[in-house]
């Protein structure tokens, strides 16, 4: 439930946070691991207008894997101290210019899975490949993940290489259909001991907080390995995820009644606990567009499966989460065409290719292209706050 650190009327004395339309006025107060330009050392801070609050003296460590492994309780009176550190009035503290800061990971990611949670992207790919069949029979009963790569989660804001791999018989070379992943990423808080499922109604107590995540994919690669154990170098050659973790307590205000289901799920995925409204944006830029353009918006809300669900089947085997893993929700796509979350949707495989202001045309993505992913919450009588951005270039594929 919101409680007085989402109070509209809550105002910070860091002055840039109460400007309209702000990312991180002090209602959000997202976490991350930065480091200055003049030292090497890795420091822990709360995002607050355009600076960031270092944080060590409540949180020490280099990394948001402390703060992941809190209990639900102590995550919550944290977010208190830091509110009321920030709120005006309270005595200002050093403070560090966000464009002087160099973000890193949030957290040391040892595991990371990938969820296929929305329904509108599942029936679009599907359409395009099985007409008469879009949807596998076991969609509307089990969530469906694939355990990605850890190693090659990147920070906003670094270059992905262009990948190579087999697209055929006999063919290897660059990938020439480079595709992105609008996705939300959440890590796991506390965790479970090997061999103990986490109930549904304890599942959020083990999500700590959320980002942004671009889920790269080499789709002709990905079209001729996937069969029979689904993506594996089509999509561990780069992740990218934003900087800021959005802490569950946060999206408070932003809670909304999950996706209906024709076919009940099982017990241990009742109730599904809340979606999140969270509004989702991707922008292109290439070589010769001056700005980045807008290439699809949709929501959260959206998704067919929520976190708790995908917490709960994720260990509801006993697999053992630990806290810092990464948890991503699969590409977020709506039922317009205007909500598809990848190009492989947007152009329909290739088949309709958008039309850009300087005249050029994508199918999918080539060298030189700037993704970015943008987040933010609002509801009336609640501030906005923002999840940053993601972004990343692509690069050509390195000589094999």
């Amino acid at each position: 439930m919101p409680d007085e650190t989402h109070a509209p009327e809550r105002r910070s004395w860091v002055e840039s946070a109460n400007e309209p339309g702000c990312d991180f006025p002090i209602q959000n107060l997202p976490l991350g691991v930065f480091r200055t330009r003049d030292e090497a050392r890795l420091r822990l801070g709360a995002a607050i207008g355009k600076f960031i609050l270092p944080i060590a003296e409540w949180l020490p460590g280099e990394t948001l894997n402390v703060y992941c492994a809190l209990s639900a309780t102590e995550r919550r009176d944290l977010r208190r101290t830091l509110s009321d550190a920030l709120t005006a009035g309270a005595a200002q503290r050093e403070l560090i210019a966000q464009s002087e800061a160099e973000m890193l990971l949030p957290c040391a990611i040892g595991d990371y899975t990938d969820f296929y949670a929305s329904i509108h992207h599942a029936t679009n790919v599907g359409r395009m490949f099985r007409p008469d069949n879009p949807l596998l029979p076991n969609y509307k009963h089990v969530p469906i993940a694939y355990h990605g790569r850890a190693s090659s989660i990147v920070p906003s804001g670094t270059s992905v290489w262009r990948p190579l791999g087999q697209l055929g018989e006999g063919r290897f070379g660059a990938s020439a259909e480079l595709d992105y992943e609008l996705e939300v990423g959440f890590f796991a808080g506390p965790g479970n001991a090997l061999g103990e499922p986490i109930a549904i109604s304890r599942a959020e107590e083990h999500i700590a907080g959320f980002c942004l995540l671009n889920d790269w994919s080499a789709r002709d690669i990905q079209r001729w390995e996937y069969q029979p154990l689904g993506p594996f170098l089509a999509k561990n050659f780069a992740t990218s995820i934003s900087p800021w973790m959005i802490t569950l307590e946060a999206l408070e205000p932003f809670r909304t009644e999950p996706a209906p289901h024709e076919t009940a799920p099982l017990g241990y995925l009742r109730p599904a606990q809340s979606a999140f409204d969270i509004q989702l944006e991707v922008f292109l830029k290439t070589p010769r567009l001056g700005e980045a353009v807008r290439l699809s918006e949709t929501t959260f809300r959206h998704m067919y499966w929520t976190p708790a669900q995908m917490v709960a089947h994720h260990a509801s085997n006993g697999c053992n989460l630990r806290a810092g893993d990464l948890i991503a929700s699969g590409t977020v796509s709506g039922p317009e065409k205007q909500n598809r979350g990848c190009l492989l949707e947007l152009t329909w495989r290739g088949n309709e290719p958008l039309e850009l202001p300087s005249g050029e045309t994508r199918r999918f993505l080539e060298d030189g292209d700037e993704v970015t992913l943008t987040g933010h919450c609002a509801r009336d009588g609640f501030v906005r706050i923002g999840f940053g951005e993601c972004r990343g270039v692509v690069l050509p594929a390195r000589a094999d």
